[in-house]
Order: C-alpha cells, then structure tokens, then sequence
C-alpha cells in the first residue's frame, strides 16, 4: 500500500516503480517523477555546503583518531595533545584544532570499499565508481560517472518552480579542479551523466614552475588570483559591442534550430549564458577578488593557497554560491610527498607542511564564519577521500602509510551538527568501525537533508531511469 508520510510524498524506490507501472490516478510515471522532485522535504538548515577535501587520504592515526598507547608500529612517530572535549586526543601538531573541538561533530568510522584514489569518486558523490574506460591512471572522469553532491544541487534547485536565476554560479572548485596540477582529472567532481551544465565552476590558479606547491608555502597576491579567465571584460569590448557580436551569432543559430534541439547543443547553450551572465555581473567579478578582504584576515587564514581558498570559499558563499569545494591537492604527479597521499616521508611531510598548514588555516576559518552567523546556515565537511593503514611503515625517509578505506574520520559543523558530538568508534588500532559505521552515502544523505533536499529525492539517471540522490544512504542523526 502506497504511504504518504508528513509534508512530502516519501515514495520508496519500489513504491515509485509500482505506481509507474499502475498509472495512479491516470498519472504517468515521469509527471510522478517530476511531482516528488520539486515537493519541499522540510525546512532547509543549511543555505550552503563547504566542502573540504584533502585529497590523498590524510591518516586518522596522525591526524583526530589517535592511539597513544598502540606500540610504535602503529601509534606511528608523533605524540597526542589533549583537546577541550574530555577523554578527546588529537596528534600534537594540531594544537588550534584541538582547543576547538566543541566547534564541530568529528565521525570516526567513515568507510567504503574504493581502497585507492578512485575514492574521490566515493567521497564526492556517495556511491561506488561506475565501471567506463578511465585512462591509463584509471582514474579519469566519465560521463559514466554519478554526478557530485554540487553538481546534483545545482540540478535540484533548477527544479524548483519560481527559483530566481542565481546571480553567481551554484557549484564553485577552489583552486582547481582536483588533479589539475598533477595533471589528472579524477573522478567524483563533475556532473556525469547528469550533464555538463551542471559541472562546477573551476578557478584556475597556477604553480609558478614544475614542482612549486603552493599549498604548502605563502604566496604573493600575483598567484593568487581567483577570478576565473575572461571574467573581467577587456575594456574595448563595451556592453554594446558584445551584444551586437550576441546577435550576429543568434542570426547564424537560426539556421541551426534543428541542430540545436540535440541535447549537447543544448547544454553548451546554457554554459554560454552561464557565462556571458558572469561576464556582466559586477557582484561576481567582486566575489572572486579576495584583494577585498584586509591583510589582518588574509594573515590568520594564512597567505598559503589552502589558506587563501578557504577565505575565497566564504566570500563566494555570502555572494549565493550553494556548494564551494576546496581541495587541498597534490602538486607534482607521481610525488606522493606533495599531498595527504603519505606513502613515504610521512614523518617529515607531515610535521613540517600538512599538519601545520591544516592548523593555521581551518580553525581562523572556522572561527570566521562562527563569527559573521554563517554556521548558522552553512554547512562545512571537512575529509579525505580514504585514510591509512593502520601499520607504520618505518624505512627511514621512507616511512609512511599505505592506502587504507575501510576506517578514517571526517569533520562537520554549521546547519544544526552537534558540535562537540563525536560519532563512531573504531576500534584498538584505528583499523574499523566498532559501531556506527558511516557510509559516503550517509554523507550524501545528510548533506542533502541539511539543505532541505530530500535524499529519497529522485534524479534521471543512465538511460533516464529514476535515481535516488543519496541511494543506500541514511541522515547520521547522532550528529544533528
């Protein structure tokens, strides 16, 4: 028997297939379909998600799941810290977070079965990689791929009837686009099969030679800019002579109507008015420049790209963005020394870059947007794609952990989290989840619920067959 629970229809998966197939009260399937899509699911807690990814797998022993007393092949080289929440240790080289940890929820036991970099996929969207050709790194996007959380918002809040045109684009990706440095494209980032209107909108920031990394180091103002190519208009195109080039090509395009109706015309359509909006917006070109904010800011976050790319996050939130990703990326391709991916010279690395830029720049970040109201509708994740293995690999320089997927933590607060919640329990070696066991589909699932999206929400997936959003996933209501 068909349910109709609270505000919104709450169709199950199965409920929605039998009713397509029964036609309900003369109603076809995709009416149905399109019906539950725009039903509001409940208040929203959350206007907007920052998400922050560490791209690599930070480990959890390092990092916020710490054994003190393991023997050294897993403890691993450092000592733990106290934090302000009781019987709660952090690694010692994170002190800041550690005196902050009644400003967040921390979940322990995130878990999935991508144990390699393909984890970006997982992480990103909440569901497995889709098999498709990818490369030969195997890790390239797909049209093939589910689309990401920014990606499917962008999607849902074009469903809703009377939604005004946002005046910056929904989805953003600070600096770049994952991998771009290293020159990869991973997966997990972009649209998918859901189209590529609904990509993010990537800054582009550059090294300034081959194995620069700017997320370790401060950086002049000259490399630091955000504002995406083209958006500041050259001053000899004036307003009237772009839009006489605008109907010079709309005459062209009407010759090409038939053309046009194919669904990739049609896409690259909506990208074009995507960006000759931007072109003409004022508020976007002032977003995107961080100069605007004092150097007093700019110094707590820290002048580093991480630093700087959470600063920019905020400014783009304010101006309406609904989903900003920050990566903390690798620099160099093949040098694992570079990100959170510490297969080698994890003591030092580690010690000297990652820990300490982390500490410098998340809890200012924090702090800042706890300080303008903004976690009181924003929502910030903070994680990895995977963590580590749980034994230490100790080679001299070389000592580091492996790939490890199957237990490492993630940070959130804004919206509603519980701050100061900790959620999980892994067990004696950090290795899996004793209870609580979280799946990236419990991420996406939350994150959806926090913007009002229902996660039984429907997408059109491969072959326009109907999809849930966050399938498999549940709300982690031990953090809210």
């Amino acid at each position: 028997m068909l349910q109709v629970l609270g505000s919104h229809t709450g169709f199950s998966r199965r409920q929605l297939l039998q009713v397509g197939g029964a036609g309900m009260m003369g109603m076809h399937f995709d009416r149905l379909l399109q019906a539950e899509q725009k039903e509001p699911t409940s208040n929203p807690k959350a206007k907007a998600v920052i998400f922050v990814f560490l791209f690599g797998g930070p480990s959890q022993l390092e990092t916020f799941d710490v054994r003190p007393d393991a023997p050294s092949t897993i403890r691993g080289p450092f000592g733990t810290i106290p934090t302000k929440t009781p019987g709660l240790r952090f690694c010692e080289h994170l002190p800041n977070l550690a005196r902050i940890t009644d400003k967040f929820a921390l979940i322990k036991t995130v878990n999935h079965s991508e144990n390699n970099h393909n984890g970006c996929h997982f992480i990103q969207t909440g569901q497995a990689l889709p098999p498709a050709e990818r490369g030969s790194a195997n890790v390239s996007a797909t049209d093939k791929d589910w689309p990401s959380f920014g990606s499917v918002v962008s999607y849902m809040d074009r469903q809703q009837p009377g939604r005004p045109t946002p005046e910056i684009p929904p989805y953003i990706y600070l600096p770049n686009t994952v991998g771009r440095f290293a020159g990869y494209d991973y997966s997990g980032q972009y649209a998918g099969w859901l189209g590529k209107e609904y990509n993010p909108m990537a800054t582009q920031i550059q090294k300034l030679h081959a194995t620069d990394n700017p997320f370790f180091r401060d950086c002049e103002d000259s490399q630091l800019n955000f504002q995406p190519p083209g958006l500041v208009r050259s001053p000899d195109i004036t307003l009237d002579r772009l839009n006489r080039r605008l109907n010079l090509k709309r005459q062209f395009e009407l010759e090409r109507r038939k053309l046009d109706e194919a669904a990739g015309p049609q896409a690259f359509g909506a990208l074009r008015s995507k960006a000759l909006h931007m072109l003409n917006s004022t508020a976007v070109a002032n977003a995107f420049d961080i100069r605007q904010e004092s150097d007093e800011l700019r110094d707590k976050y820290g002048r580093s790209l991480f630093g700087q790319s959470l600063l920019m996050s905020r400014r783009l939130v304010e101006a309406g963005a609904r989903f900003v990703s920050v990566g903390w990326d690798m620099a160099v391709r093949g040098d694992d020394t570079t990100s959170w991916d510490s297969h080698r010279e994890l003591t030092r690395v580690m010690r000297d870059h990652l820990l300490p830029g982390l500490d410098r720049s998340l809890p200012p970040f924090l702090q800042d947007l706890e300080t303008r109201g903004m976690l009181d509708d924003t929502l910030v994740v903070v994680c990895g794609e995977i963590g580590r293995t749980p034994r230490f690999i100790n080679r001299g320089s070389a000592d580091g952990r492996d790939h490890w997927s199957y237990c490492f933590p993630a940070l959130m607060t804004g919206a509603g989290i519980q701050q100061g919640a900790i959620y999980g329990e892994s067990d004696k070696h950090a290795a899996y989840p004793l209870s609580d066991a979280v799946s990236p589909a419990d991420i996406a699932a939350t994150i959806y619920d926090r913007l009002g999206i229902s996660p039984e929400a429907r997408l059109p997936g491969p072959q326009d067959r109907p999809v849930p959003i966050a399938e498999g996933g549940r709300v982690i209501q031990g953090i809210l």
